[in-house]
């Protein structure tokens, strides 16, 4: 795999940060996306409190530390060609992994913000089993009534979403509909509601994620590790 995001676009050539167990012995991946204005190293922080040392951290940048340059809610098109862009990084980073040996099913995408946003709208336009997919004060993308007809089917992907009641970047109302949707597309939803936390992320997240990883990272090393199958301040 290389140290550089592949695919078309203004995100296409950025560095890829990595942390953790290295991809020949790991037991499975996490794709951490960052948040406006954030770096991908900043991310990469978390793989430490998350303390799953046999899983490998990958964490793409984006170009300008943005993925898109306005809100979340804006039309879409407004937020192109980035947006476009960073769908396809993810789209050749999880080419890459497979290549590498893992599959979707050992995958976990991960972000925060705006990273959160980009996440859970490209785990619904490409919806298929993951080993998790976890939104951190995110929504899916687009303006109020966004048709959310996506197809694919998650195939009982946990997914994680937490927020606070009164996140200034991510209304409530578009978490809620997050997780109808991504329940609808067949994902097995956990929505945590923090009452008057801000932007952030706590320890109840924390915890949480940790114990999604470790159940994956233990499925995954029945087989023994390196066993391969088939196949801060920010806005949304």
């Amino acid at each position: 795999m290389g140290d550089a995001t592949a695919g078309q676009g203004p995100h296409a050539g950025q560095p890829i940060a990595t942390a953790g167990a290295p991809l020949h012995r790991a037991r499975a991946a996490v794709v951490m996306i960052h948040g406006r204005g954030a770096e991908a190293e900043g991310m990469l922080s978390l793989a430490e409190v998350f303390a799953q040392p046999d899983l490998a951290y990958l964490a793409p940048q984006a170009a300008g530390r943005s993925w898109y340059p306005l809100s979340f809610l804006a039309p879409v098109e407004r937020n192109e060609p980035f947006l476009s862009s960073a769908l396809g990084v993810l789209d050749r980073l999880l080419e890459d992994l497979a290549a590498a040996g893992f599959a979707p099913g050992r995958v976990v995408l991960l972000g925060f913000s705006q990273g959160a946003c980009l996440a859970l709208e490209y785990a619904a336009r490409r919806a298929r089993r993951y080993g998790g997919l976890i939104g951190l004060s995110g929504g899916l993308i687009g303006p109020e009534e966004t048709p959310r007809d996506y197809a694919g089917d998650l195939g009982g992907t946990p997914v994680l979403l937490g927020c606070s009641d009164v996140d200034p970047h991510i209304p409530l109302a578009r978490v809620h509909e997050s997780a109808s949707v991504l329940g609808r597309l067949g994902g097995v939803v956990a929505e945590r509601i923090y009452p008057g936390m801000g932007h952030g992320i706590n320890d109840d997240e924390v915890k949480h994620v940790r114990g999604l990883l470790a159940k994956l990272a233990k499925l995954e090393g029945q087989d023994g590790p390196g066993t391969r199958p088939g196949g801060a301040d920010d806005q949304g």
